[in-house]
């Protein structure tokens, strides 16, 4: 076991604190983020070894795969270590097509939440994400009455801590007046910035930000400036994004998610990237 923890730690309650270089779960699953990984053996390898290398934080869903993921994070890594602590999402699922309707109501919520505990392996999830948005930037509308679900399930105890995706300022003022929130899931990296004042307002309040598609998702990230920076400093260009982003804030979390130990070990790699002022600034140009 690792005793370093990558990027540092970020410590949320009393009972949360995490690798701020965390490890995103949903590419385990097959292509289309459908059916079982195309090497299973490899999928649990990468979990174990970003346990190995000191990661305290998997993001991951019941609607990954569906089911697979939550499945192989348990066949790998349970009786999950102490200091590992999972963060799941509700509010979508899978339809047969592969396409990714909401899943918003009172029962689909509370379903979702025992099919988490049940597939993980656990009484009581870490960290439970409400996605309300769409990938690319937040759905209008009011979140109270599916938060409202949630903070009850809390109240039980099916849930420590809450979080919220897919959201605008606003609907996380919302989700604060119901109950506490300790992050953030948003759509954001080094060339989309939509949500700079987000990121900030989480800064000052103490919540994490978890940026999704920290390095373009299923359109990788493209840009010579990024291509230019990594020559220069003997790192790659997913590095050089992802150590943009750890400082960018210092309560951005990372959730690079990989199929393979050696992007593993590449990403991971990326928290002890530190980026000169210059650099920082030619970067944060990118997104302007």
């Amino acid at each position: 076991m690792s005793t370093s923890v990558p990027g540092g730690v970020l410590t949320l309650a009393d009972d949360l604190t995490v690798s701020r270089m965390g490890y995103g779960a949903m590419q385990l699953a097959g292509p289309g983020v459908w059916g079982p990984p195309r090497d299973p053996a490899e999928a649990v390898a990468v979990l174990r070894e970003a346990v190995d290398r000191g990661v305290t934080h998997i993001d991951t869903s019941d609607y990954y795969g569906p089911y697979t993921v939550n499945e192989l994070i348990r066949q790998a890594l349970h009786p999950y270590p102490a200091q590992l602590r999972i963060a799941t999402k509700v509010g979508a699922r899978r339809a047969p097509d592969k396409s990714w309707p909401t899943a918003l109501s009172r029962a689909e919520l509370i379903d979702a939440v025992h099919d988490n505990l049940r597939r993980l392996g656990v009484d009581t999830l870490d960290v439970v994400n409400l996605r309300i948005g769409g990938t690319e930037r937040p759905t209008p509308g009011s979140l109270a009455e599916p938060f409202t679900v949630l903070a009850e399930l809390r109240e039980q105890g099916l849930i420590r801590h809450l979080g919220v995706s897919g959201v605008s300022s606003e609907q996380l003022t919302e989700a604060q007046s119901i109950a506490p929130v300790v992050c953030v899931q948003n759509l954001y990296n080094v060339a989309r910035r939509d949500d700079d004042d987000l990121v900030d307002r989480c800064a000052r309040e103490g919540m994490a930000f978890t940026p999704f598609f920290p390095l373009g998702g299923f359109t990788p990230l493209q840009s010579g400036v990024l291509d230019d920076i990594a020559a220069r400093l003997g790192a790659t260009p997913h590095q050089v994004a992802l150590a943009w982003l750890l400082q960018r804030s210092p309560t951005i979390l990372l959730i690079p998610g990989t199929s393979s130990r050696e992007h593993l070990r590449e990403n991971i790699a990326a928290a002890d990237l530190d980026l000169p002022a210059d650099v920082v600034a030619e970067l944060d140009a990118v997104g302007r």
